[in-house]
């Protein structure tokens, strides 16, 4: 096993779209568990800065605060290779890579485009980073595991643990499927994620575990303004009774990447309260 364990406060997390929403709840549970964090913004703004500031007064003791960021637009042509190397840079060996960043489609200007731009965007968004950030985060994992410089001052030794997390975002419909545009655009691209999951873990063992958190209805700035109707659906198709929050999605992913995890890979977990089928 690792001579270090993931949840110690060497640990390096990345979180990918991390200015807001669940990414930020995410980012702000590893740094609460002492994790130095990587965050991620499609750019600069007055948002990001405010969740590093955030994430500091959270670490424990408010001492040896390590936060960083990196910028890119997965909307448009990314240097995969670059933006992991980058994150790299920043702290040394990522533990944990986060694939949180995701298109918004249902408010601002998105919501009224045609299915096939938001299709096409949340691919992009979505996908497509999710599968080429892995791929190039995994790698990463593997060589610090195999060579001498990712070993520097004894942080691992070469074992056949896992000793690199990845954790992506699915959705838990995405299986049985939900009516209508959104329902649709949604089961097709996280329903990928989900897949291609399974086919990472499979590249990647045994050195670097690949899971997938699903959620189910987390009240995110969509669900704070809901309709009365999506807000009585949210709650009765939960066997809670009640919205998901993004602190049960942040506790879900916190635990795929610690060291209690790591007989775990290749796994597609829901955090829905449990699923209530057959509700009208």
């Amino acid at each position: 096993m690792n001579t270090r364990l993931l949840n110690e406060p060497a640990s390096v997390a990345v979180v990918t779209g991390s200015s807001s929403g669940i990414g930020r709840t995410i980012a702000l549970r590893f740094a609460k568990a002492g994790y130095h964090v990587v965050l991620h913004g499609r750019k600069p703004s007055d948002q990001l800065n405010a969740v590093e500031k955030e994430l500091c007064n959270a670490r424990p003791g408010g001492s040896d605060c390590r936060v960083e960021k990196i910028f890119a637009d997965f909307s448009e042509p990314t240097d995969w290779q670059q933006f992991v190397d980058q994150a790299w840079q920043k702290f040394g060996p990522v533990d944990c890579w986060v694939n949180n960043a995701g298109g918004d489609v249902l408010t601002n200007q998105w919501a009224d485009r045609s299915i096939e731009e938001k299709l096409n965007y949340l691919w992009k968004t979505d996908v497509t980073s999710s599968l080429m950030l892995s791929r190039h985060a995994g790698q990463r994992m593997i060589l610090d595991r195999k060579t001498p410089a990712g070993r520097q001052n004894n942080r691992f030794e070469p074992t056949t643990s896992a000793t690199g997390a990845i954790v992506n975002i699915g959705w838990d419909q995405a299986e049985q499927g939900m009516e209508g545009d959104s329902g649709e655009l949604f089961a097709t691209t996280k329903g990928a994620i989900m897949a291609m999951t399974k086919s990472l873990a499979q590249s990647l063992a045994p050195q670097v575990r690949v899971n997938c958190v699903a959620p189910g209805w987390i009240q995110t700035a969509w669900g704070q303004t809901a309709s009365d109707q999506w807000q009585r659906r949210a709650q009765q198709e939960s066997l809670m009774d009640r919205w998901g929050l993004p602190e049960d999605v942040a506790a879900a992913v916190l635990f795929l990447c610690q060291a209690e995890a790591n007989f775990i890979s290749g796994q597609v977990l829901p955090v829905n309260g449990g699923f209530r089928f057959g509700f009208k």
